[in-house]
């Protein structure tokens, strides 16, 4: 099949045995599907239509769903799909990605690629399965800006390419550089990831300002998943497996804003509720309230009754000398994210032995 093509609909519904939440599977092709990254929109604003990467082609693919007709539309056929690198602009009218050494955007409606930025002879990400390997992106909430983590030697370069005069330039070079992250609220602020071992910092769309935001309490401590909180100038954490935290980009005050053992933990768009998945040992889908007493527990929404695979995780933290090699596929992970709307969450699970798209209704 090739970039326009339709395939039927393919959602069924179920319950939920814990919750008796409605529970509908969207894809259901014996392959592995996933939406974008957990802190990545997988529907644009309007809920049109539902993003998502099929390898039902043999090769990872952009694909959506019309949400109309069910219909599941196939928008790029290339073999060099870089399928993380994947988010979708909120008017609905593109999906940004990086392929081969380049970066890119695919028209949703007429199916259309246009090349944005030429990285030049660069690796693009860093060995393994987990954080910078990833390969994910940022985009500003307006469109124009676009930031793209590219891995050069040993070094790695961030680059930020102007989607409207179509430029592109190196703002940041450092070691490594993962999970970037436009503030929602401040299109001059980008949130990534460090090394594991210095993990939370912020720059401005120059470098000129980059900081380190949280510096770790102890040698032991693993933090990691960050992501902004819509409307409050804050970045929330991971402190695994003791909840999360979030700190005030301007002030540094640090606050803990659960102890229940959240592993990909994403808010709404308000900016109160977040939903996350768990891990060690998987208790499904749980939701929480942001400006709840920490030591409240928080409330189930569903079983995702994903593999997570990842055992380094089961353990003290393992990233003092180094990387680490270990067997992570991410497509096995749930990640969950709530519809702008607020009407459901979507995650993906693997617990039919192929990945597949999901949404819980709220």
């Amino acid at each position: 099949m090739s970039k326009g093509a339709h395939f039927p609909k393919e959602s069924r519904e179920s319950t939920d045995p814990q919750s008796g939440r409605r529970i509908r599977q969207v894809t259901n092709h014996p392959s592995i599907h996933h939406h974008p990254f957990f802190f990545v929109p997988a529907y644009d604003r309007a809920m049109k239509r539902l993003i998502f990467v099929s390898y039902r082609t043999g090769k990872p693919q952009i694909f959506f769903e019309d949400r109309s007709s069910g219909q599941l539309v196939q928008v790029t056929d290339r073999a060099d799909l870089a399928d993380w690198s994947i988010i979708p602009s909120g008017d609905g009218r593109y999906v940004y990605f990086t392929a081969g050494t380049a970066g890119y955007r695919v028209n949703l409606d007429t199916f259309e690629e246009e090349q944005l930025a030429d990285f030049g002879a660069v690796e693009m990400r860093e060995k393994g399965m987990v954080g910078a390997a990833m390969g994910t992106t940022a985009l500003s909430a307006s469109g124009r800006w676009w930031a793209v983590p590219v891995k050069a030697g040993p070094v790695t370069r961030f680059m930020l390419i102007d989607t409207e005069k179509k430029t592109s330039s190196v703002f940041l070079e450092r070691d490594t550089i993962g999970h970037p992250q436009f503030c929602p609220d401040d299109e001059d602020l980008i949130l990534y990831a460090g090394p594991m071992t210095d993990r939370v910092w912020v720059t401005d769309r120059s470098g000129k300002n980059n900081r380190r935001i949280y510096q770790r309490e102890n040698e032991m401590q693993w933090v990691t998943h960050e992501v902004w909180v819509p409307g409050r100038r804050t970045v929330a954490f991971v402190d695994w497996p003791r909840g999360m935290k979030m700190v005030d980009v301007d002030r540094g005050v640090v606050r803990q804003i659960t102890y229940s053992p959240a592993w990909h933990a994403a808010p709404d768009d308000a900016g109160d509720t977040f939903v996350c998945d768990t891990n060690f040992p998987d208790k499904g889908l749980h939701t929480f309230h942001l400006d709840d007493d920490p030591a409240d527990e928080a409330l189930p929404l569903c079983a995702s009754e994903a593999s997570s695979e990842g055992k380094h995780w089961n353990g003290p933290f393992p990233y003092n000398n180094g990387p680490v090699a270990v067997e992570a596929a991410q497509h096995t992970h749930p990640h969950p994210r709530f519809a702008p709307d607020n009407s459901r969450v979507v995650f993906t699970s693997d617990k039919t032995g192929h990945a597949q798209i999901y949404e819980v209704m709220l």
